[in-house]
């Protein structure tokens, strides 16, 4: 009975506490419903139409007290306390889990909806704060020579066994552009199995060996140590399953995808072939984070023992005890309680970043963090945790290597494999296979049957599927079955659309050819006068005759004015002064001119010389605006000389200026100029020129022709001229 001690101060009824399961797989796209025991919006728009696990189990040993060669630990001679590599402190955990999967499936219900059902049976423990220099001093027994004092503290252990049924229920919650965000909620039905769960509180060991007689060894001890169990073991060792104990959890999570090539995923672009693009990956980083097991389960007949431990046994008394109740019972005071007890869920907050980093190629970082506190009473919680996964993933081949950092064995590389149906892995096996002082060890294994989504066929591509399609390899219509629709005569208007299906004829006139219903030879889509025949030069219509003179419009050169064809459908014109200029365009019909001066003569430089002459001999009395009378007889000739000249240019315009000398007053002189100037202007218009032709201006003294200082210079100064100003 000499390793009583350590099975009455270490509690090694269970050496274990509650490790990760499927380490490195439920991270894969194609974990399926593995997935959604750490993050239910993982199942979210995923890859399956629906996933069913047949089976799986997981199962992890971790503790940072013993290192051993992990596969001499199988050999029939290895003893633990002899052969492993002891690293003993004053607060030594040990790690273990066993999480078996049953029969579950996931199921898309709609396009951004899935659900999820599950069954699973776990088995969780934990212990903490062990003192592992006490193991170590009572590992090869005890002898005469052994003494020892161990403050074993606050030790604390915990172990649950129970069933679950889940349903889980993940949605897509937004999208838009390249963000897209999944929600997911797993509600789960608890049936407890069994409990357990010892308690230290400030307990103190000490050892004094008696090398004159060995029996006479005595265990000094104090302190108060707590046991409990979902039954009474005391008294019936035998397990009574118990329906009534029972309760609920919750587990919920969401994850963020970032995708930067959302335009190449657009749903309203996409074809039925695509089916949504269900069946590829679209994120370059995803995020998760999720909150797992929280609820509790109710054990309506639990009963729990509190042992106050101060006391001196000796080493007899350890040797004639048979079981530890008897030997706590026998020598310690004990308090004891029927009321039931409620255990918690090992609650954990998990975080997870994948990163897609080329094609089929990922690396994933994620973490779990204990959220139940090691100190209370019948609590078990998960092992802190850290892991770096690289991975290759297609639709049935994924292989993965993850490095993780345990809370209580340090590091550890494992690998695993994904083959169709099956799948297999460790978190540990790589470091364990070069490693001689492993403190942990995990492994899953399991079977499924996923049913993914794809791709539909659409050989022929014309966005009918070929399931759905009567002509697979040739592109039709929905309404024809995806059939093409036939064109018998070639004109590419279909039978279906085409009035004449044996004649070719353009799509504008439904398939049939133009007709020419006036003869014309210009057909009727062309003939602006389809029912008149008409020259093509007149796109099929007759030339019209707007004057009627019998001469058509495209000939005529008068189309409202009758004519005659001699003078190109105009009426005949006389041209009386023969210049080519009909008399009813011709401002002098009587005189020859050319077209630019309207049929006029130009007055010419000789013309402008003889009216200058002419009108520089016209004399007036000295400092009057009347003819002089002893020339009038000149004066009146040259009159008529000029009147003759400018009835010659009947649409030219003359002026008449009227000049002075400097001698005397210059108003008076203006005045003079002036009065002149107009004087011989209206003499002519009495001998019958156009008032229209002529106008009268003075300039008195200005512009001189001769120098004023001498009597012939003034006599050429005083004068009157006639200027030839333009036409009409």
């Amino acid at each position: 009975m000499k390793k009583q001690l350590l099975i009455l101060f270490v509690f090694i009824s269970s050496l274990s506490a509650k490790a990760q399961s499927y380490i490195g797989y439920f991270h894969d796209n194609y974990a399926g419903v593995q997935s959604v025991l750490f993050n239910p919006a993982s199942i979210a728009d995923s890859r399956f139409k629906t996933d069913i696990n047949l089976f799986s189990i997981s199962g992890a040993v971790q503790n940072d007290l013993y290192a051993v060669n992990i596969f001499d630990v199988y050999k029939d001679n290895y003893d633990l306390d002899r052969d492993a590599k002891v690293t003993p402190s004053s607060a030594n955990n040990g790690i273990a889990n066993f999480d078996v999967m049953g029969p579950s499936f996931m199921f898309n219900i709609a396009p951004k909806h899935t659900l999820a059902v599950f069954t699973r049976a776990r088995s969780v423990s934990n212990i903490r704060n062990i003192n592992g220099n006490l193991i170590d001093q009572v590992k090869n027994g005890l002898d005469q020579s052994d003494n020892f004092n161990f403050n074993a503290g606050n030790a604390n252990g915990a172990s649950n066994s129970w069933g679950e049924l889940g349903i889980s229920y993940a949605a897509v919650l937004y999208q838009k552009d390249q963000h897209f965000l999944k929600g997911g909620l797993t509600a789960k039905y608890l049936q407890g199995g069994v409990n357990g769960y010892v308690q230290g509180n400030n307990v103190n060991v000490r050892y004094v060996g008696n090398p004159m007689n060995p029996r006479n060894g005595a265990l000094i001890s104090t302190g108060e140590i707590t046991v409990g169990a979902s039954q009474d073991f005391e008294n019936n060792q035998d397990y009574k399953f118990d329906s009534g104990s029972k309760g609920f959890g919750l587990d919920f999570g969401l994850v963020y995808e970032w995708r930067p090539d959302y335009a190449d995923y657009d749903l309203s672009k996409a074809k039925p072939a695509d089916n949504n693009f269900r069946d590829l990956n679209k994120y370059k980083v995803r995020f998760g984070l999720s909150v797992t097991d929280i609820g509790s389960i109710n054990y309506r007949n639990a009963k729990q023992d509190t042992y106050n431990v101060n006391g001196v046994v000796t080493q007899q008394m350890i040797d004639d005890a048979t079981n530890l109740y008897d030997f706590l019972d026998q020598h310690y005071t004990k308090t004891s309680t029927s009321k039931g007890a409620k255990t918690n869920l090992p609650t954990a907050l998990h975080a997870d970043a994948d990163w897609n980093m080329y094609k089929k190629f990922y690396l994933n970082l994620n973490g779990d963090i204990n959220m139940v506190s090691g100190n209370k009473l019948n609590a078990y919680g998960i092992a802190d945790r850290v892991s770096l996964t690289p991975r290759y993933e297609s639709r049935w081949f994924s292989f993965y290597v993850p490095m993780t950092w345990m809370e209580y064995s340090g590091m550890q590389v494992g690998s695993g494999i994904r083959v169709g149906a099956f799948f297999i892995g460790s978190g540990s096996i790589l470091s364990n296979l070069v490693s001689k002082e492993s403190k942990g060890a995990d492994f899953h294994v399991g079977m499924k049957i996923p049913v993914y989504e794809k791709k539909f066929k659409d050989t022929d591509e014309d966005g009918i599927l070929d399931k759905e399609d009567a002509c697979k390899n040739a592109a039709g219509p929905i309404e024809n079955h995806g059939c093409p629709w036939p064109d018998t005569d070639g004109d590419n208007v279909f039978d279906k659309d085409d009035a004449c299906p044996d004649v070719k004829g353009p799509i504008e006139n439904k398939g049939c050819p133009w007709a020419d219903t006036d003869g014309d030879t210009l057909l009727d889509n062309v003939d602006a006068c389809p029912a008149v025949a008409g020259p093509v030069e007149n796109k099929g219509c007759p030339w019209p005759d707007t004057d009627k003179d019998g001469i058509l419009d495209k000939d005529d050169a008068c189309v409202d004015v009758p004519g005659v064809v001699e003078n190109k459908g105009c009426p005949v014109v006389l041209d009386a002064d023969k210049d080519g200029i009909p008399d009813n365009e011709d401002d002098c019909p009587l005189m020859a001119g050319p077209i630019e001066n309207k049929g006029c003569p130009k007055v010419s430089k000789a013309t402008l010389e003889q009216l200058r002459v002419e009108a520089k001999s016209i004399f007036f009395t000295t400092g009057k605006a009347t003819l002089n009378n002893a020339k009038m007889g000149e004066t009146s000739g040259r009159l008529d000389a000029i009147k003759e000249i400018l009835k010659n240019y009947p649409n030219a315009k003359f002026a008449i200026n009227g000049y002075t000398d400097n001698v005397g007053n210059a108003k008076a002189n203006q005045k003079l100029s002036e009065a002149r100037a107009k004087v011989i202007m209206d003499l002519l218009i009495e001998k019958g020129v156009n008032p229209a032709n002529l106008t009268s201006q003075g300039f008195g003294a200005a512009k001189p022709v001769k120098s004023n200082k001498t009597a012939s210079g003034r006599a050429e100064n005083r004068r009157t001229e006639i200027v030839y100003l333009g036409n009409l």
